[in-house]
């Protein structure tokens, strides 16, 4: 069986959106100190799937940047770096499991699959304490965070959010959906 092509940007879509990266990255500079814009933009050009990705991401209304760089793999680390969970990506039950259990009420979709069908990872409990490090992000919303399978065999599943300064975890039936509840992924370039 071939392998489906991967997906990609039409190329006027490509530059504009190089450019919109490249302001984002350029604002940001605290969540990056130790990478240069010419790698990014090299590694998002030699990566045409992973940039289809990236404006999956930017279209649902994350803001995805660099947050660092894997020092061992050398690969470049984005995440959703919106102030608060925008309306693209929220209103989701945790997991498919979690969506088909619901009986009436049931939303368009579940944060896993659609994390999935964008090409990227939900982030985990401590990749979103990373993530508040470098800013104040969900202050008046919540995401969903990749749950430990010993909470979700139990029917459960997580989400953090940041209130007085802190960070909090709590936990949810995985069919419940907020319009205040979104998730935040990341991609590894």
């Amino acid at each position: 069986m071939t392998p489906a092509p991967a997906k990609a940007l039409p190329p006027e879509l490509c530059s504009d959106f190089l450019e919109v990266l490249k302001t984002r990255f350029e604002s940001n500079m605290r969540r990056h100190a130790d990478v240069a814009w010419p790698q990014v933009q090299a590694r998002l050009e030699a990566n045409a799937g992973k940039l289809w990705s990236l404006y999956g991401m930017e279209r649902t209304g994350r803001e995805p940047d660099v947050v660092g760089q894997d020092r061992v793999t050398g690969e470049l680390i984005f995440v959703d770096c919106s102030e608060q969970a925008p309306k693209g990506r929220a209103s989701l039950c945790y997991d498919r499991k979690g969506l088909e259990s619901r009986k009436e009420a049931k939303p368009h979709n579940n944060a896993i699959d659609m994390a999935a069908e964008m090409g990227i990872e939900i982030l985990t409990e401590e990749e979103y304490r990373e993530l508040q490090q470098l800013g104040e992000f969900d202050t008046k919303t919540s995401s969903w965070v990749k749950t430990p399978e010993s909470v979700r065999s139990l029917g459960g599943a997580i989400f953090c959010d940041r209130r007085f300064g802190r960070v909090f975890t709590y936990h949810n039936g995985p069919q419940s959906y907020f319009a205040v509840r979104a998730f935040r992924g990341s991609l590894r370039i």
